[in-house]
């Protein structure tokens, strides 16, 4: 099956959109941006698991503010905390749309919203990292990762999914060991930015 969206329209067009008007001030984050950018212009498939050897990803970390608390997923491929994310799908219509669908479907969690400016959910971190999308026996891929903020109703009970290991709440200041950088970033920049 195809899955090329070369029209202007959908999520291809909407990756662009949304990567075109984010504005970042890090120097490596924008070196990111531009990278997305330029996979996009030159893969018309490059948000889905099919295109090698990099793909766009869509995550989310799921916080609840009023709780000062963060969820994560411990991630069977790869054994560490991570945020709840993947790779997008067909049904997508934008990767906004895939972030919130990825941390639904893994936190269990109905009434996500993701942090927007001026209405429009938009991205706050970008992560590029190597993983394996299949089996042990398939070579890594360069997953593209635009990260988002979903905000969980106060109190919101998680509910595990069959694509964690486990599934838990953590204190802002009490990230488990078994985390990357990236995610303390990504946790760090969500707390600044619905404290």
């Amino acid at each position: 099956m195809t899955l090329i969206d070369t029209a202007g329209t959908g999520l291809h067009a909407d990756a662009v959109r949304a990567l075109s008007a984010w504005s970042v001030a890090d120097p490596d984050q924008e070196q990111l941006r531009r990278d997305y950018l330029g996979h996009l212009a030159e893969q018309p498939e490059g948000l889905y698991r099919s295109c090698l050897p990099a793909h766009i990803t869509a995550s989310a970390v799921v916080v609840d503010p009023s709780a000062g608390r963060v969820l994560l997923t411990l991630h069977p491929k790869v054994g560490i905390w991570l945020q709840m994310g993947g790779h997008c799908e067909p049904g997508d219509s934008t990767l906004a749309a895939a972030a919130l669908r990825e941390a639904t479907e893994e936190s269990g969690i109905r009434g996500l919203e993701l942090l927007a400016v001026d209405g429009v959910p938009t991205p706050v971190k970008l992560d590029r990292h190597l993983v394996r999308c299949t089996g042990k026996d398939q070579p890594e891929n360069t997953h593209l990762d635009v990260q988002y903020v979903a905000l969980a109703p106060a109190g919101a009970q998680a509910l595990i999914s069959e694509e964690s290991l486990d599934l838990r709440w953590f204190d802002y200041d009490r990230l488990p060991e078994l985390t990357d950088v990236s995610v303390r970033e990504l946790v760090s920049l969500a707390r600044k930015l619905t404290g």
